[in-house]
């Protein structure tokens, strides 16, 4: 039998403000057996960017990384987001490392092909060495990985959270009983954006679908979702998607093929 492993993907805003980091990183202590913590770092990136006199250029919610940019995720979401979050972690006695793509080659990408649209210095996942993540966590470390991939030129790319997420509970079914848990500010998937209690229990590839056709669900939220349909493909056990303060996993979205 594979042991229990839970990957947690937090978005940025519950890991950039002290308060709802405090909580989350608790939270996440008390989660049982192996974990790994992914976190996003977008807003503290812009507000460092608009400081400096950098423009954030976003397209359908996705950053525009020109080289300008590429330094600013890099300081923020490899540097100053990661270790706050593996500081708070150790002092809750969580054996935490903060790991890039780029650190011990985990996870490579290649540059987004330029189609409609350049968006510069991001990645596209190719490779994740699921064998070299799990002799870590068996070893009782908590890998906490930043947005960030490379080429293995030499290249940093910015890379989507969720997919980090998503790829690295894909490259480690093989050797754990995943479940991934994407938390945010919602309950999970919501059939009325303003409404908390518009949940949707359990989203299947055809109600998936229906929603997206009807514009029920839309933007960002799409390719988590995608991630998450990709990722139990791939033979992650559970997806679920929910609230920052929920993620033992008893409530929220359960995704299903």
């Amino acid at each position: 039998m594979k042991e229990k492993l839970t990957i947690v993907k937090v978005g940025g805003k519950i890991v950039e403000e002290s308060d709802t980091l405090k909580q989350l990183l608790y939270d996440f202590s008390s989660i049982s057996g192996h974990k790994i913590l992914v976190h996003g770092g977008g807003r503290s990136a812009t507000n460092l960017a608009s400081k400096l006199g950098i423009e954030s250029k976003m397209v359908d919610g996705r950053r525009i990384t020109d080289a300008d940019m590429l330094k600013i995720v890099t300081m923020v979401y490899g540097g100053l987001v990661n270790k706050n979050i593996v500081a708070g972690l150790q002092a809750l006695g969580i054996n935490a490392l903060g790991l890039t793509g780029a650190d011990m080659n985990v996870i490579r990408s290649i540059k987004r092909p330029v189609k409609n649209i350049d968006y510069g210095f991001v990645g596209d996942v190719e490779t994740t060495d699921g064998n070299l993540l799990s002799e870590l966590i068996k070893k009782s470390i908590v890998p906490v990985m930043a947005p960030l991939t490379h080429d293995g030129k030499g290249n940093l790319l910015n890379t989507n959270a969720d997919t980090i997420a998503g790829e690295t509970a894909k490259a480690l079914a093989p050797y754990f009983d995943v479940t991934l848990i994407f938390c945010f500010e919602k309950k999970g998937v919501l059939t009325n954006a303003e409404d908390d209690n518009s949940l949707i229990p359990i989203l299947t590839p055809d109600l998936f679908k229906q929603y997206q056709t009807d514009g029920t669900i839309n933007g960002g939220m799409i390719p988590k979702i995608e991630n998450s349909f990709a990722a139990l493909k791939a033979g992650v056990n559970q997806v679920i998607i929910t609230l920052a303060t929920a993620i033992d996993g008893k409530s929220g979205t359960i995704i299903r093929l």
